[in-house]
């Protein structure tokens, strides 16, 4: 572990190179495009992008300075604030960088068991209650995957904590899992559902554009002290990653961003992973007539970039309805607007001819 961060705000002065991390995943790609395409650098800045290997290598690099901003999981900003699992640092994030885009995966052994929905499930689960609970995967403890998964179970009558096991994988391990039979389910984003599916190894059961329409799923990530120190380059990254989710809804523009997404050093997937997701349709497997994937993810459309103080809500009701945030840990009043920072979004976007609309 790197040593205690100190207090000062700036660990390095303006101007100087940004290192930005992201995970493996789909929803990375306003942060790919952005780079790839120019559009930091024509705001004047200097990025560094660093595939990173799981969230809380994130989170922990964002605590210790190590990234100066990075893709993560929207309940993350608030998590790491309140300090839930590390060191309490306030952080924010000023873009949402899409909506939607997860789904729920179970296995193809639950298929041939009969499994094809929650209700289903449950019918497996009260089956075999004496033999041993199912195993399912998370990205991380406090994600947007964990409150669907839970909020889903709870939904057809699953304890959550009794009924199955949860268990925290990083992304890109949880398909070798699946595969190996050691999960019997997860939830992510893509392109691991569209990998099992390929592959012939789950299902997806349900997607997140379903069961909460609209949700904040990705965020950029900074510590609170470097959208103060460097405020002037906070804008303008913000300002390149608003004109970057816009290009990654142009559906023009889908084919090339699933080329640009496959390459080694992004998510270094075959491009065909990725395709039902960005460009369709999205096969569900088992047999179900493929998904149109238009509402699948959305990274711009229907201001899915907005970081209202109402999205963030809906993260700390989940955190705090799941038993995820510890008794006697207090939330303070102000930590949806406090984290979801709806002004700093509205002063990048004025620079640029457009005002916030909530």
């Amino acid at each position: 572990m790197a040593s205690r961060p100190t207090s000062s705000a700036a660990a390095a002065p303006a101007g100087a190179r940004l290192r930005v991390g992201f995970i493996p995943l789909t929803d990375a790609a306003p942060m790919i495009v952005a780079s790839a395409q120019g559009l930091f650098a024509r705001h004047g800045l200097d990025v560094e992008l660093s595939r990173e290997v799981g969230w809380a290598t994130v989170r922990d690099k964002i605590i210790y300075r190590e990234l100066d901003a990075s893709h993560a999981v929207a309940p993350m900003v608030a998590a790491t604030t309140l300090g839930l699992g590390c060191l309490a640092t306030p952080c924010l994030t000023a873009f949402v960088l899409n909506a939607n885009g997860d789904a729920i995966t179970l296995s193809s052994s639950l298929a041939r068991r009969g499994v094809s929905d929650a209700a289903t499930l449950r019918a497996e689960i009260q089956r075999t209650r004496h033999e041993r609970l199912l195993v399912l995967g998370v990205v991380f403890a406090h994600s947007a995957q964990h409150l669907l998964l839970r909020d889903w179970l709870r939904g057809a009558g699953i304890d959550p904590d009794k009924d199955v096991r949860i268990v925290v994988v990083p992304p890109p391990q949880l398909h070798r899992n699946l595969a190996a039979g050691t999960l019997d389910g997860y939830c992510v984003g893509d392109p691991y559902n569209s990998q099992a599916v390929r592959e012939k190894t789950g299902f997806i059961a349900a997607t997140s554009a379903a069961l909460a329409p609209g949700h904040p799923e990705k965020v950029f990530m900074v510590r609170e002290d470097f959208a103060v120190a460097r405020s002037e380059e906070h804008l303008a990254l913000v300002a390149a990653l608003h004109e970057a989710a816009a290009l990654c809804d142009d559906p023009a523009f889908r084919p090339e961003l699933v080329r640009l997404l496959a390459r080694p050093e992004y998510l270094n997937v075959p491009a065909r992973l990725l395709a039902p997701a960005l460009v369709g349709p999205l096969d569900l497997g088992n047999g179900r007539e493929p998904a149109a994937s238009a509402d699948f993810i959305r990274f711009s459309k229907h201001e899915a970039n907005a970081p209202t103080p109402l999205r963030a809500q809906w993260i700390i009701d989940g955190l705090v309805r799941h038993g995820l945030v510890p008794k006697g840990v207090d939330i303070p009043a102000n930590l949806a607007r406090r984290t979801f920072r709806s002004d700093i979004y509205a002063q990048s976007r004025a620079r640029h001819g457009a005002a916030l609309v909530t």
